[in-house]
This record gives structure tokens, C-alpha cells and sequence, in this order.
């Protein structure tokens, strides 16, 4: 559904010259939503607004639904971007027009008849949940009812791809819970092609398929959701991954004698992680479910206490994790022994070291 070939944008100025994007290579497939994560400055809100072409690339090919949008002319280009919707961060809704009359601009410019476009905003509306706010004006409106006349707005055309540009950045947890589970509502019903940009880790592991991790204009690390926020390789990634996945030692322990050897009288920390037996590439038999009975076997097995200080269970997308901060305690071979078996079952364990 949308390509990118060896993509890049260079701003030109006389106090130097900025490489945005670095020969970027990125493939979407349709009906699916692709979340692309950075830091400020990394090159993300270029990157999306070269997929319709709102920053011309300074080298390389956009291809979106079978045509390559750099090949074209002016024309051509406005012509295929009434296939493509975008919404902001800042909804950029016109304040002298209301509800109805901002879903209906893109359709007037288009010329539809006008009774055409009464039914077209109508049902947008209805989707959006704002039938009851057609006549109000967007300073009557809360963010996320904003944000929600942004998200009609950019479907009146009936596009094949949506692109997000950090729409929830401003909105509260809650309501960026309620857009996020809209926009999941709207790419299921109308298998919509999506691509969000954001420096939330939240929103990608609520929403999207697969996603792409920008540093520097460069994609450093790429593949399902959940195997990038399972299996972070990059260190930006796994800081992205701690915004939401991050074990608090609690002061009660002594981190500071930490060591990474056994000691007489030692505890091993550990962070273990519960993967769902469902997900995987079929490489794992034995991957271990969030469901496990992991603390007794090592009890039973190896005659190890293991002690939980902290946990939770938790959902990437659909697909539930869970996570145990454990300390265990025996002689040397045992803990080497217990950690060993977590390994072979399938359980992710991560050694945070020995304390007193």
C-alpha cells in the first residue's frame, strides 16, 4: 500500500545544511496500522509528510496504492491525495466554521453536489460520534471533540490511507485512550491503511501492528509491535519500552552493594517477563504464557525461595504480558540452576544482580 525507496530530505539554509531523512526504506502494508516512533528532531513528522508529498523528498520514490507520488505533476499530485487523509496534533480546524461546515470544506473544494455531501458529513459524523454536535464551533468543543472533527474531516474524501501526525500529543490519557480505540473502530470497519507518528510508547502499544523506531533520520529498528516492545534491540528502543514497562526497585533494597557475581548470603534480582504463548515466529515451542506457574516450579524444582516484590499483567494490543520483579535465594548452583530453567521454558529473564 505504501513504499518508500531509499528516501531522503535535505533543508538547505546558509547556516548548513540538515539531513532529515537518510535513504529511507519503508513498506505498509494495507489495511494495517504502522506506528513510527522518535524523539523530537528525529526526522518522523518529515518522514510522514513525504508519504503525500507535503515535503517533496530530496531523492528516492514514494509509491502509495500502486503510483509513485514523485513522478507526478501538480495535478497528479492533488488528484491522488484526496486518497490520502491526515490529522494533526493541533487539529488545524477552521474556528469561523462549524462542526458540519469543516467536515464538508474538503468536499465543496472537490465540487460534490451539496446534497452528496449533506449525507456524506452526516454519516461521518455519526461515526464519529458528534451527530449532536453539527452547529457547535470548534471553541465550543473539548480537544478530543476536536480531534474527532479533524478524523472526519480527513475521511470525507473516503481515502485508502490515513496519516496521524502525533494527534494525540495533546489531548489527556483518557481521551487519547478514546481516539485511539476510535481509530482502531475506523481501520477495521473500512480497512483504512494507517500511519502514526509519535514519541509515545503508550499509543504504539495500543494500537499498532508493526513499527518502525527513527533516530537521527534513520530507521534503526523495525518489525511487529510486539516483538520490538518484547525484544528491543537499539538503546533508544528500549528506552521508549521503560516509558511504559519499568520496573521500580523499591528503596527497601539495597542497590547500591549491587554485584553482578554470587556472594554468600546473596539474593538474585531478576525481572522476569511473561510472554503470551500465542505471539512468536514458531522458533519457541515452549514459550512461556503470562499464566505460568514459573515461581512454584523453581520452589519445587530446585528448592529455591523466591520472593515477588513487584508485578503486573498488561496488554500489547490484544495480546496480554506480564511481569515480575523476584528475587531468589538458595546456594550458588541453585539460582544458577533456576535461571537456567526460566530460560529454557521460554520466560524472558533479565539478571539485575546479587545484593545483600
Amino acid at each position: 500500500m505504501i513504499r518508500l525507496v531509499d528516501v531522503e530530505k535535505t533543508y538547505y539554509s546558509k547556516a548548513g545544511n540538515i539531513e532529515a531523512l537518510k535513504k529511507t526504506n519503508i513498506e505498509v502494508k494495507e489495511g494495517e496500522i504502522f506506528g513510527i516512533i522518535g524523539l523530537s528532531g528525529a526526522g518522523k513528522s518529515t518522514l510522514i509528510r513525504c508519504i503525500n508529498m507535503l515535503e517533496v523528498p530530496t531523492g528516492g520514490q514514494v509509491f502509495v496504492d500502486g503510483q509513485e507520488l514523485t513522478a507526478m505533476n501538480e495535478s497528479q499530485l492533488r488528484k491522488a491525495r484526496q486518497n490520502i487523509g491526515m490529522i494533526f496534533q493541533h487539529f488545524n480546524l477552521l474556528a469561523s466554521r462549524t462542526v458540519y461546515d469543516n467536515v464538508a470544506f474538503p468536499l465543496e473544494i472537490q465540487g460534490m453536489p451539496g446534497e452528496q455531501i449533506r449525507k456524506r458529513v452526516e454519516e461521518l459524523l455519526d461515526m464519529v460520534q458528534l451527530k449532536d454536535r453539527a452547529d457547535y464551533y470548534p471553541s465550543q468543543l473539548s480537544g478530543g471533540q476536536k480531534q474527532r472533527v479533524g478524523i472526519a474531516r480527513a475521511l470525507a474524501s473516503n481515502p485508502k490511507v490515513l496519516l496521524s501526525d502525533e494527534a494525540t500529543s495533546a489531548l489527556d490519557p483518557q481521551t487519547t485512550k478514546s481516539i485511539l480505540q476510535l481509530l482502531r473502530d475506523i481501520n477495521k470497519r473500512l480497512n483504512l491503511t494507517i500511519v502514526m507518528i509519535t514519541h509515545q510508547m503508550e499509543v504504539v502499544k495500543e494500537i499498532c501492528d508493526r513499527v518502525a523506531v527513527i533516530e537521527n533520520g534513520s530507521i534503526i529498528e523495525e518489525g511487529t509491535m510486539y516483538k520490538v516492545f518484547t525484544e528491543p534491540r537499539e538503546e533508544t528502543t528500549k528506552e521508549f519500552v521503560k516509558t511504559v514497562n519499568d520496573i521500580k526497585i523499591p528503596p527497601i533494597i539495597d542497590t547500591v552493594s549491587m554485584k553482578q557475581a554470587y556472594f554468600p548470603g546473596s539474593r538474585l534480582l531478576v525481572n522476569l517477563t511473561f510472554l503470551d504463548s500465542r505471539e512468536g515466529d514458531g522458533e519457541n515451542e515452549k514459550s512461556a504464557g503470562a499464566d505460568q506457574p514459573l515461581v512454584s516450579a523453581l520452589i519445587k524444582k530446585f528448592g529455591v525461595d523466591v520472593n515477588i516484590i513487584s508485578g503486573k499483567v498488561d496488554y500489547l494490543k490484544d495480546i496480554p504480558y506480564g511481569t515480575l520483579l523476584v528475587e531468589i535465594m538458595g546456594d550458588e548452583k541453585s539460582i544458577a540452576d533456576s535461571v537456567q530453567y526460566a530460560k529454557n521454558v521460554g520466560v524472558k529473564l533479565e539478571v539485575i544482580g546479587y545484593v545483600a
